[in-house]
């Protein structure tokens, strides 16, 4: 477990240290009067919560301080430990009791979805399931080869289609397949789109009907990859995807190279998406389960 907590708190470092690092000094030993809100509210912007998260935490710790009848900056940063934890829901428990299970993976270009999709896989693997990956990023050759670079490593099968074919034919073909091999969990890679591209994010609606025909029901899991070091920008996508695909659950990558990990909340607090994973490295055992506590405590740890 403590292990577990380190992990959180290494991978959460460039956050900690560039804004919520600064806390001790803005908390100090003073009164707290207009400049310490105006002072945390502009830290809590950096750290990338998003004006309507940040005001939210502000407007309710300012009620906690009235009610409270407190009066030292200090006092505040335990109020905010609890009123940032509060913001974060722990995820649901994934059922992949349908088998196969179809787990859709979504998201911009280099938002890291190939690389998530095998470390999905290897973790599914240990756990006693079955996987099939299926690549539908069919216009980046260099997508399929790496999902298929994995699959040899980690012995798990690719299906896979002609370069720049249809992606939805190969999103079919892949649960189809999944199906006969009687699969626990079936992992499509699609390719990487920006959310402001109207056709491209049809194609990929296109994709997410296919693969409901292909089997009823699917995708049982809709997840998409997010890229921390994006910032805001980050909640625009996860807006317009979710909007598109009925996003059902995300994934923050590059968590450790971020210093923006306060995207997280405005992920939750405005959309009500579950976060699943968090990738606090490079290694594929780096991609762990989201803990809202281990991640409250690793931002505001000094």
């Amino acid at each position: 477990m403590s292990d577990i907590l380190s992990r959180w708190k290494t991978g959460l470092s460039r956050t900690s240290k560039t804004t919520f690092g600064r806390l001790a000094g803005l908390l100090g030993a003073t009164e707290i009067n207009q400049q310490t809100w105006d002072k945390l509210e502009a830290l809590l912007i950096q750290a990338d919560l998003g004006m309507e998260t940040t005001q939210s935490v502000i407007e309710a710790l300012k009620e906690s301080v009235k009610h409270n009848g407190l009066t030292k900056a200090s006092e505040l940063q335990s109020l905010l430990m609890l009123e940032l934890r509060s913001r974060l829901s722990t995820p649901p428990q994934l059922d992949f009791t349908i088998k196969p299970s179809v787990i859709l993976l979504v998201g911009i270009n280099g938002s890291g979805k190939t690389t998530t999709a095998a470390k999905l896989g290897m973790r599914f693997s240990q756990e006693g399931k079955s996987i099939l990956f299926g690549a539908a990023d069919t216009f980046r050759a260099a997508a399929v080869d790496q999902l298929k670079v994995w699959g040899d490593r980690l012995g798990i099968p690719v299906i896979s289609g002609a370069p720049e074919s249809d992606p939805g034919a190969v999103a079919f073909n892949t649960v189809r397949a999944g199906i006969s091999r009687n699969v626990d969990v079936i992992l499509i890679d699609t390719a990487g789109r920006l959310h402001t591209r109207y056709n491209l994010m049809e194609e990929l609606k296109k994709v997410h009907r296919v693969v409901g025909k292909s089997l009823a029901g699917a995708p049982h899991h809709v997840w998409l990859i997010l890229d921390a070091t994006t910032g805001q920008n980050a909640l625009n996508q996860a807006r317009a995807f979710r909007d598109a695909v009925k996003v059902t659950g995300v994934i923050l990558a590059k968590l450790d190279s971020s210093s923006r990990g306060g995207m997280g909340f405005a992920i939750q607090g405005e959309l009500g998406i579950p976060i699943f994973f968090a990738g606090l490295g490079e290694k594929p055992e780096d991609l762990i389960p989201f803990d809202p506590d281990a991640f409250v405590d690793g931002i505001l740890s000094n």
